[in-house]
């Protein structure tokens, strides 16, 4: 179960995100723009909230319980390119929340993005403390990402991406990188990153004029993009990886719902294959 409500109540954004009503950056915006009220008051920022409070967002209506979450699910999820990470778009494309099983409280949360042309490991959940926590600058958890480029890439040009760069929004890098094989104009890489900036790898590359054919996530921190999940498909992260990735965040509470089961398909995708 989700960390039990305090004595003195629990800040109204840790409660919601919690209650996996968005992260809580999301929920404090709402507050600044005046979207959240207590009791029929208007919300600020530092308010709490004990049993029995009414919040209430628009025409959402939540009466305080003790437990705020529930369960904890974590989804593991392979997006293919194409699909946006987003509830709403104007352009009407495919979304990545419109292929998880539904839930009877709360939402699905993305710990992060993948922009529309980036596909591969996408972590979902229904606990906004945690996504906020797994998202948060100070973690520095580690990304990791398949990359494939045109063209060679000389030392000079590696050795410059690991040492750093200037971008639009400051200095970034790379941590590691390492080559890990291909044939003909391209060819494959495997890099790590600490930050989530938007469009972050492939600004690096851009900003050393390579040009990036693919790009695939492959980690999350502990969390690998299990072999057998094909492209558009879940899973619950279940054992160590877990247990890893909830220790990561400081929270140690909490074990994975019982989902239903998917269907079988057998389409497969290929990975970038090593040396």
């Amino acid at each position: 179960m989700s960390e039990p409500l305090p004595p003195k109540g629990a800040r109204l954004q840790k409660y919601l995100a919690a209650c996996g009503w968005g992260s809580r950056r999301e929920i404090e915006q709402w507050i600044a723009k005046g979207r959240l009220r207590i009791n029929d008051q208007l919300a600020t920022l530092g308010d709490r909230v004990v049993k029995g409070d009414k919040i209430g967002l628009g025409r959402r209506t939540l009466v305080v319980r003790p437990d705020p979450g529930g369960e904890r699910r974590i989804l593991v999820y392979n997006k293919p390119e194409g699909e946006v990470v987003s509830r709403d778009d104007r352009e009407g494309r495919p979304r990545v929340f419109d292929r998880l099983p539904p839930l009877k409280r709360g939402r699905w949360i993305a710990v992060g993005r993948l922009d529309l042309n980036t596909s591969g490991l996408l972590l979902l959940t229904t606990d906004g403390e945690l996504a906020n926590r797994l998202m948060h600058p100070s973690g520095a958890l580690e990304r990791e990402y398949a990359v494939r480029v045109l063209g060679e890439v000389s030392p000079d040009i590696l050795e410059r991406l690991v040492q750093g760069v200037e971008l639009d929004d400051g200095p970034a890098r790379f941590e590691h990188i390492l080559e890990t094989g291909g044939s003909g104009a391209n060819h494959w890489y495997h890099v790590v990153i600490t930050e989530g900036r938007k469009r972050e790898v492939r600004r690096l590359w851009e900003a050393a004029g390579v040009r990036v054919s693919r790009l695939l996530r492959v980690r999350f921190g502990p969390v690998t993009l299990p072999p057998r999940l094909t492209r558009g498909r879940w899973q619950e992260l279940e054992g160590e990886s877990r247990t890893a990735l909830l220790k990561l965040a400081g929270l140690t509470h909490g074990r994975a719902a019982a989902a239903p089961r998917q269907p079988r398909k057998s389409t497969r995708h290929s990975r970038p294959r090593r040396r």
